[in-house]
């Protein structure tokens, strides 16, 4: 039987194959988001904890989608949160990237354009480019349609080597040659 149809109705033992094969990959979504490892790792663990408790509640046979539409919900809520927290005690809460945004994305260049870029778009650059999500998937996880993602991805494609090249990687937004925001995705 399908996990996604097991998980709606099973128990501790779906949960966990459900974290072994998602938790990884979630955490690296989330930290393209939030660009901090710890905070993805709170809220993909709040994630499996929610999916958890309203298993009955996933009637699709995506589930995948279902954990990356909470994952980048929650990830945008605790992106408020902080705002409001910054905000309110007047405290800088820059923190540096997690280890492994680090090794993928190495350069320094590159994570000086990426920080650049809104939680959205690093969102849609990172589940296109990393992760390979269709647009229909980010879709449902964006609440977007897949026209509108594909025009947006095209886009921030353009925005992100703008960047880069202002950030000394040395590719314009014409060319393509070189550049993983062109050479990954079409």
């Amino acid at each position: 039987m399908e996990l996604a149809l097991r998980f709606n109705t099973g128990g501790e033992a779906e949960l966990e194959e459900l974290i072994d094969l998602y938790a990884e990959k979630l955490v690296r979504y989330a930290a393209s988001i939030l660009y901090n490892h710890q905070d993805a790792e709170d809220v993909v663990q709040d994630v499996f904890i929610y999916a958890f408790q309203n298993r009955t509640r996933f009637h699709g046979k995506n589930i995948s989608a279902w954990l990356y539409k909470i994952t980048y919900n929650d990830c945008l809520d605790k992106l408020k949160a902080q705002k409001r927290r910054k905000w309110l005690f007047f405290s800088d809460t820059t923190e540096e990237p997690a280890t492994y945004m680090e090794d993928t994305f190495s350069m320094p260049e590159i994570k000086e354009a990426l920080k650049r870029l809104t939680p959205n778009e690093r969102a849609l650059l990172y589940g296109r480019i990393v992760d390979g999500l269709s647009y229909e998937e980010l879709a449902q996880i964006m609440q977007s349609s897949p026209v509108a993602l594909r025009k947006q991805y095209e886009r921030v494609k353009k925005k992100a080597a703008k960047y880069l090249d202002e950030c000394g990687y040395g590719y314009s937004v014409g060319q393509r040659e070189g550049s993983r925001f062109y050479d990954i995705r079409p």
